[in-house]
């Protein structure tokens, strides 16, 4: 317990003199573990700051590590004129390449079904006079829902039956006005498309009354005049015939889906004018995958560079891991990778692909020329010419570029990997010095009280010598 009246019998200034004391024992083990601690942080953060780098870098790598992702196909639409938008498509990596000339000659649709002209007089009159009866809209056997009505509801009142019904699968009412003796004419349409997925509309009920809303039955349901039958989408690939239930064709050329958006326009003669669809590699998106890959590259050793370097002088920092061989071990073996030849590829390396080491160890589509074009020009026939063997330049699965980098990338950003493995380290360092700190408050509380001990004692002895000088002072004058 703190003594607060230390020096007072003594008139000596021993409490001052005891927080020295304790401030001086403290000062220098207090300086270490801040020491430690600052350092332990700066380790933990620029391990985190690397381990965030890796993780982009080692994304960019997998982009190029499998020949699916490399080998992409690109599928491009030549529609008669900019005003067209006949077709659109999509290819997956293992189609062939080619070029297919595609007319489009019909639309796949769902059935629409329109009350006869005249079975109402008005929109807001009730659909049955007495009684209750219901319809039951289904396509096919799986998709159906049923609406009850009864003497108050009114034609308006069945198109919002059927719009908000909860088991509709597909099919919107509205009526359509038409201001002469046809009366109000209530239009069903079914989102079910291509032939055989037709809407019909039958009278549960037997109630007379709903037959007008009927598709088959008695003479009073609707005419087949007024019932368009759902149809498949019809196109002609090279002169050959095809058709969908939707207006999608999947894998009518293996590999490839296409979407037909409308007609195509016809010339003078009336003869339907092809769109084009060609099948070729993704030349676009292989490239801006390897330019991806050189900008992480170059991020990650940036960052190496910034976390290890050394200051310069007295007022420049050095970095949060400077010297770290961990990380110098790292760059060196990233460097041996990129560096390497892929035997099985005839662009041998990523020179050839026209991507080169720097000065500064970071990567560069190259402007040299050694007799063979500048980087550009390197990369630009690389994927002109040689798109199988970019391939096998990253995803050769002894010596492919991408796949090495990925392995030995994953050694250290893995849940398990050797930065893992010093976080952990670091981590538990800090757990010491937070216990450190724990103990010197410990042991200061211990010293605080030894040495106020012994002052106090010094206190009480010089309080005692000052009163016995008292009083011999005035026993004697």
């Amino acid at each position: 317990m703190t003594i607060q009246s230390l020096g007072v019998g003594s008139g000596l200034a021993l409490d001052d003199l005891v927080q020295q004391l304790i401030s001086a024992e403290r000062q220098p083990k207090e300086t270490s573990l801040n020491a430690r601690e600052e350092a332990v942080e700066a380790e933990i953060s620029g391990l985190g700051q690397i381990k965030s780098k890796l993780s982009e870098f080692k994304d960019s790598v997998d982009d190029l590590r499998t020949d699916s992702d490399i080998n992409g196909r690109e599928p491009t639409v030549k529609n008669p004129s900019e005003d067209n938008d006949v077709l659109s498509a999509e290819a997956s990596s293992s189609a062939l390449r080619g070029s297919y000339a595609v007319t489009v000659e019909q639309l796949a649709a769902g059935s629409r079904i329109t009350t006869n002209a005249g079975d109402f007089t008005s929109s807001s009159d009730p659909l049955l006079s007495s009684g209750t009866g219901s319809l039951t809209f289904a396509v096919g056997t799986d998709k159906n829902f049923t609406i009850n009505v009864d003497n108050t509801t009114t034609l308006a009142d069945l198109r919002e039956l059927v719009n908000s019904s909860a088991d509709n699968f597909g099919v919107t009412a509205n009526i359509i006005e038409t201001g002469t003796t046809e009366g109000p004419r209530l239009v069903f349409v079914s989102e079910e498309t291509g032939a055989g997925n037709d809407l019909s509309i039958t009278n549960d009920s037997g109630n007379a009354e709903l037959d007008r809303l009927s598709t088959g039955g008695a003479a009073t349901n609707i005419s087949a005049a007024n019932i368009e039958l759902a149809k498949n989408a019809i196109a002609s690939v090279d002169g050959i015939t095809v058709e969908s239930n939707s207006n999608e064709f999947d894998n009518t050329i293996q590999n490839v889906s296409f979407t037909v958006n409308e007609l195509s326009p016809k010339d003078a003669n009336g003869n339907a004018l092809a769109s084009t669809l060609g099948i070729g590699f993704d030349k676009e998106g292989l490239e801006q995958k390897i330019r991806d890959f050189v900008d992480n590259y170059n991020g990650l050793i940036d960052e190496i560079g910034r976390l290890t370097r050394y200051g310069e002088s007295s007022l420049e920092d050095d970095g949060a891991l400077a010297g770290d061989s961990l990380l110098r071990g790292m760059q060196s073996g990233l460097a041996k990778i990129v560096s390497e030849n892929v035997s099985n590829s005839s662009l041998g390396g990523l020179f050839r692909l026209g991507v080169e080491l720097d000065k500064d160890g970071k990567l560069e589509v190259g402007s040299s020329d050694f007799g063979l074009g500048s980087g550009e020009d390197r990369l630009k026939d690389a994927l002109e010419d040689s798109f199988d063997d970019i391939a096998k330049l990253f995803t050769d699965e002894n010596e492919g570029i991408a796949v090495k980098l990925y392995n030995f990338v994953d050694e250290f950003s893995s849940s398990d990997g050797l930065i893992s493995l010093r976080e952990k380290s670091a981590k538990e360092s800090r757990e010491n010095i937070n216990s450190a700190r724990e103990s010197l408050e410990l042991r200061m509380i211990s010293f605080e009280q030894t040495v106020r001990a012994k002052y106090v004692n010094l206190d009480k002895t010089v309080a005692q010598l000052n009163q016995t000088g008292s009083a011999l002072f005035a026993a004697l004058y």
